[in-house]
């Protein structure tokens, strides 16, 4: 096991600023969904989405409800972020503590999990790929098919999703006396509470190295032509059309990301290695990690929640296709990098700029 200790520095946190952009970009989006509902016009998911798909569990809902499903609940949410942007209320109900509390974990959850779908984890894939290729043509995609409205839709659900998480997790944590910033209470509790999420944390990280492994091996097995869980007239058609390319591409990045995974446990995730000119021995900053990797975790979950609500994923009536089984590991992918960035996170910080506790 390898033991890591830093300098220490001081920490003031993201959440306290997250209740006010929350309620201003809910708000916006709880507005379009309003007009979405009085015009019939604007709703860009479920079959008003060409590209959409099967693969979303916002299929069950139908066009002519949704918009205004949506309408009461971004603009309950926005409500709910400007009254925890406040102060806490003197002697407040447990109940509507806790109604606040779920209501807005529920939202939270609804926009950075179900809205998204894999389009999101797509793009985010293939993005490299399309900035190099595009001066050369490469690949032959209609850039315009790629980057329409509803994915700018299920982004911006993304960030509406994260920021309400801040809010409320900042909310929680006033609401029990502690910090907003950290979390910390100055109890004995705060060191038992770091001890057990970095030791799960440890895990986590090597659980979410191992799966986007496992989804490279198939994908670079394809480029080199072994038709690894797949049949050869199969590959033979990818080889022809070249997707089996844009698969190797894909498989590097999950490798890429394998080897960062490994960072949030290592000694070189927290000082750059010696081998980086200009860098070596620098303390790697806190959000250069967290940030790409709690992205990806977001992004991985939900696209795991959406495809494996397809029933098209549980026909094993043919045998198990290995060609989709690392992705019904995906959202424990997705929760497992979560926990190992949070952990990541937790171990790094210092003390705190708003409580000074340390």
């Amino acid at each position: 096991m390898t033991t890591i200790t830093t300098a220490p520095r001081t920490h003031g946190g993201w959440t306290g600023r997250a209740a006010p952009l929350a309620a201003g970009w809910l708000g916006l989006w709880g507005v379009l969904a309003l007009l979405c509902t009085l015009t019939g016009a604007g709703y860009p998911f479920g079959a008003n989405d060409p590209h959409g798909g099967d693969a979303t569990l916002l299929r069950l809902l139908p066009v002519d409800v949704a918009p205004p499903v949506f309408a009461v609940l971004l603009l309950g949410a926005a409500v709910a972020a400007l009254v925890m942007s406040g102060g806490v209320a003197a002697g407040l109900p447990r109940p509507l503590r806790v109604l606040l509390l779920g209501y807005g974990w529920t939202v939270a959850f609804l926009l950075a999990v179900v809205v998204p779908d894999f389009r999101v984890l797509a793009v985010l894939g293939y993005l490299p790929i399309l900035i190099v290729g595009a001066p050369f043509g490469w690949p032959d995609v209609d850039y315009a098919d790629i980057f329409t409205w509803s994915l700018f839709a299920r982004f911006s659900a993304v960030v509406a999703g994260v920021l309400l998480a801040g809010a409320v997790l900042a909310w929680q944590r006033r609401t029990v006396a502690g910090c907003p910033a950290c979390g910390r209470d100055g109890t004995d509790r705060d060191t038992a509470r770091l001890a057990t999420v970095v030791r799960r944390g440890r895990w986590a990280a090597y659980v979410a190295a191992v799966i986007p492994a496992l989804y490279a091996v198939t994908r670079l097995a394809w480029a080199v032509g072994v038709p690894l869980g797949i049949d050869r007239a199969f590959l033979d058609e990818m080889r022809e059309s070249g997707q089996v390319w844009s698969g190797a591409g894909l498989g590097v990045f999950a490798l890429v990301g394998t080897v960062l995974t490994l960072g949030l446990v290592q000694r070189w995730g927290e000082r750059f290695p010696r081998w980086m000119p200009g860098l070596a021995g620098r303390r790697v900053p806190v959000s250069l990690a967290v940030v790409p990797a709690g992205g990806v975790a977001v992004a991985v979950t939900a696209a795991g929640v959406g495809l494996l609500s397809t029933s098209a994923f549980w026909d094993f009536s043919g045998g198990v296709d290995l060609a989709i089984a690392p992705v019904l590991l995906w959202p424990l992918w997705g929760v497992a990098l979560a926990v190992a960035t949070y952990a990541y996170r937790l171990r790094r910080r210092g003390a705190c700029r708003r409580c000074g506790r340390d």
